[in-house]
């Protein structure tokens, strides 16, 4: 059923799920299909969830993306709810089961493009609950949006002091995480931050404020 809904949803749609394995397939089908039935249930549990799957859902979801704007501007609401459907199906996927910096980054841009601020407190709090510190100053690395690095910087100001001090040896995030301890320190008022601060920056002149 699903295969014969997919046929008209364009041929980028089209080539991205062929190049699907079988089994990400099936995990999207089940999720698909609860979402009518019980939304709860996570369909995606009972499925092995990795790195490539993480890509192909991702995939999917920028094909179902591009090509609802191009059903759009053809004024077909069937197949744009069609594609609607499958879509937020790849969101809740991802949502669930992703802990990459690019896949947040891509959610987070989708929310704000579509005004849906809920989703993106959504997405802030799984930032939080699921997100390395690694992967969080990775977001603010790769991002162009300030409101997406705003959201990682705060998340990376509440993780504990000794999650952060790896960044500060990584020289793509010393600043990142410099600043993260810099924000915990001064806006949460964190003793532990200054000190992890002044024995990394001994010169910052910003301690002696």
């Amino acid at each position: 059923m699903v295969d014969m809904i997919i046929k008209d949803l364009g041929s980028a749609v089209v080539s991205v799920w062929d190049g699907l394995r079988p089994i990400t397939k099936k995990m999207l089908v089940g999720a698909l299909q609860s979402s009518g039935s019980n939304p709860s249930n996570n369909p995606t549990q009972k499925f092995s969830y990795d790195a490539h799957a993480d890509w192909e859902v991702s995939r999917l979801l920028l094909a179902l993306d591009e090509q609802s704007r191009k059903t759009a501007a053809g004024k077909n609401s069937e197949k744009l709810g069609e594609i609607s459907e499958l879509a937020e199906t790849c969101v809740r996927v991802l949502e669930a089961q992703s802990g990459s910096a690019e896949v947040f980054i891509q959610l987070a841009e989708r929310a704000i493009k579509k005004h849906d601020y809920n989703k993106l407190d959504k997405l802030s709090d799984r930032l939080f609950e699921r997100f390395s510190a690694g992967e969080i100053a990775e977001i603010v690395r790769q991002t162009y949006m300030p409101q997406i690095r705003a959201i990682a910087y705060e998340t990376l100001a509440l993780l504990p002091v000794a999650t952060l001090l790896p960044l500060l040896d990584d020289p793509l995030y010393t600043d990142i995480g410099a600043s993260a301890l810099e924000q915990k320190a001064f806006e949460y008022d964190s003793e532990e931050a200054r000190d992890a601060l002044e024995q990394y920056f001994p010169d910052n002149e910003i301690l002696d404020d």
